[in-house]
């Protein structure tokens, strides 16, 4: 069997991606939110000129499925006309911020992760690897310290901003005048003393960090369940089965109010109070596909060596509260990187099982045949 290619990089919007059904043109709008008509625009164009299908990532961005060399030019255009496009692919690849999606108007958020993605644009002599990334996590208390990313801004014991390499329990304190250059200088300091792919990596390497970056201490963790739906003072959360959902979909939920993009692959509905009643949507926090995570699959992925999404549905409701499923189409795990309760990987005849691991594990416990997953589900989590 021929391992999978890690290609290092991920689609963009002018760097697509090729798969197994069309080109992957990723869209990263700026603080990751979509007004009504940006998001009624990327409906009306997946449909247009891709397959109908939108994959949300976790990285807070949503990608249009299916768009063929006749119908890249023209999405192109559209999304131009949307201002969701950057000037160049080198502008794109170097903004990599993901916004903590519950900040609150007024509360400086939004200004700041502006200004950050538009100072990052402007860097053109500073070369990150192609998912080097920041998060910008300045509420209360963090949320995307399980999001990957290697600068973070988050808040250190005493409620102030703090600049922390992904890696280490301290950071140099900023204001929100000096926030902007001090991740900045960070960033160029993992390069200048050859940093090649991640943060924390660099660090574990021996790399030292500049005095400045171990004064202050981040807010200790507190571990917090993967969300679920639910109302936030920001708005309302919803989900979707595997973080895929329809173009038609897109351009209901467009009606009702902008939207937000988040890395758990939901979407946050801004200032609404309940869920729109729509059939595609996860609005309950107990719906057992929510246990669930399993990547595009053959023949969608080119790379995948079985369909997933028709077994992970069979199998979502015999996943027990407080476990979790995740179903690969090959051994490079991207709908899931971290450990699941149950990971069933893709071999060429049948699906390898992990328990308590991810997709990359050394070795294998048993494969089984889609037959017999079937047959007796239940057995999988005894």
């Amino acid at each position: 069997m021929s391992m999978p290619i890690v290609k290092g990089w991920c689609p963009g919007g002018l760097r697509p991606m090729p798969s197994g059904d069309g080109l992957l043109v990723r869209v990263k709008p700026l603080i990751g939110r979509l007004t009504q008509t940006q998001a009624a625009g990327v409906a009306y164009l997946t449909e247009q000129c891709g397959n109908g299908l939108i994959d949300l990532s976790a990285r807070a961005t949503l990608t249009i499925r299916g768009v063929t060399d006749q119908t890249y030019d023209r999405l192109i255009t559209g999304l131009k006309e949307l201002n969701l496009i950057d000037p160049t692919p080198e502008a794109e690849a170097r903004r990599n911020c993901i916004v903590t999606p519950y900040w609150e108007s007024g509360d400086g958020t939004a200004e700041l992760a502006e200004r950050l993605t538009k100072a990052l644009q402007g860097q053109k002599g500073l070369r990150l690897p192609g998912k080097f990334g920041f998060a910008l996590d300045t509420g209360p208390f963090p949320v995307l310290r399980d999001t990957s990313a290697d600068i973070r801004i988050e808040r250190d014991t005493n409620g102030m901003l703090l600049c922390r390499p992904d890696g280490a329990d301290t950071g140099a304190h900023v204001t929100p005048d000096s926030l902007v250059q001090t991740a900045i200088s960070l960033a160029e300091w993992f390069v200048s003393t050859g940093g090649r792919t991640r943060m924390a990596a660099h660090l574990a390497d021996g790399a030292v960090l500049p005095s400045a970056f171990t004064v202050m201490k981040a807010a200790s963790y507190r571990k917090i369940p993967q969300p679920v739906p639910h109302v936030s003072s920001a708005g309302v959360l919803v989900g979707f089965a595997f973080g895929q959902l329809q173009a038609v979909t897109l351009g209901a939920l467009a009606t009702h109010a902008p939207l937000r993009l988040t890395p758990w692959r939901m979407l946050l509905l801004e200032g609404q109070t309940q869920a729109p009643a729509l059939n595609d949507i996860i609005s309950s926090q107990n719906d057992p596909l929510l246990r669930v995570a399993a990547c595009t699959g053959a023949p969608g992925c080119s790379q995948a060596l079985l369909p997933t999404r028709h077994l992970a549905h069979a199998l979502a409701p015999y996943v027990p509260q407080g476990q979790s499923l995740h179903i690969s189409g090959c051994s490079k795990g991207c709908a899931h990187p971290n450990a699941a309760t149950v990971t069933l990987v893709a071999q060429e005849r049948g699906f390898a099982l992990v328990r308590n691991g991810n997709a990359c594990a050394v070795s294998y416990e048993h494969t089984f045949s889609l037959a017999m997953l079937l047959e007796d589900p239940d057995a999988l989590f005894l």
